[in-house]
């Protein structure tokens, strides 16, 4: 047999010849800390992309107050901006990580050399955001009979009268930022350190979360609990929480998935 034409079986040549390390619950915090040194060790790169996750808190308080409604829409909107706004991050740990310094020119165009596999994973995760957004009006149109106006009471939307409204709405939130959750939680660090295609990204993402639940729905808690912490100050707690998370996300992906054999 011509040698020329030996498959090479060194590569993988599926999402799920990708292999994935066994993490543990308590790997969360390393991440953690290890989010924490990167932040320190490039603070003024950190700032500028916690002032980005700033800006989007008050454009978002700023629609609650005049439209409550498109809230949900405009989360998700965010869920779909923030990965990509954290590439700079990633990009920034991948430098530090291989001994280099960190240049915010670099960062804020790590995306250029992966721009078409990141706009096929973007407009993915848009078609996402639309669903929730559509799903969202339907939700507040079939349990007020139109939309209501609620001049941004947060009371008035909440109230217990309005309990079915309430678990359709956050169940529908929890559904899909689940689902874009386990599609892009190591997807983007992966498009950025590989030659991967964004479904060979998004399908390791998934069967990251899928076989390894316990710590991946850890890591979601903690971020969770973190970004709304951070909201708690006017959104300030995110110049320091937005920047510690996209670098710990680079380690979670680290951690998670095993390096690819050198061709």
């Amino acid at each position: 047999m011509n040698p020329d034409t030996v498959p090479d079986t060194s590569r993988p040549t599926s999402a799920f010849d990708i292999r994935l390390r066994r993490l543990r619950p308590g790997d969360v915090w390393h991440w953690l800390a290890l989010g924490t040194r990167d932040f320190a060790r490039a603070p003024a790169i950190g700032l500028f992309y916690g002032g980005c996750f700033v800006a989007m808190g008050w454009a978002l308080l700023s629609v609650f107050r005049h439209a409550p409604m498109y809230v949900l829409a405009l989360s998700a909107g965010f869920l779909l901006m923030g990965p990509f706004l954290c590439m700079g991050l990633y990009r920034v740990s991948q430098q530090l990580e291989r001994g280099g310094q960190p240049h915010f020119g670099d960062s804020l165009m790590a995306w250029r050399t992966r721009i078409g596999t990141l706009a096929i994973f973007g407009f993915a995760l848009l078609v996402l955001e639309m669903l929730w957004g559509r799903v969202a009006m339907v939700i507040f149109a079939v349990s007020f009979d139109g939309m209501p106006d609620f001049k941004g009471s947060l009371p008035k939307l909440m109230d217990p009268q309005n309990l079915g409204f309430i678990v359709a709405y956050l169940g529908a939130g929890a559904l899909f930022a689940g689902l874009i959750y386990a599609v892009s939680v190591v997807s983007i660090p992966m498009i950025l350190d590989r030659p991967v295609d964004a479904i060979t990204a998004a399908i390791t993402s998934m069967r990251l979360v899928l076989t390894q639940p316990l710590v991946m729905l850890g890591w979601g808690a903690v971020i969770t609990a973190l970004v709304v912490l951070a909201l708690l100050p006017g959104f300030i707690g995110l110049l320091a929480v937005g920047p510690v998370l996209g670098h710990a996300t680079w380690h979670a992906y680290r951690a998670a998935v095993e390096e690819a054999p050198a061709s």
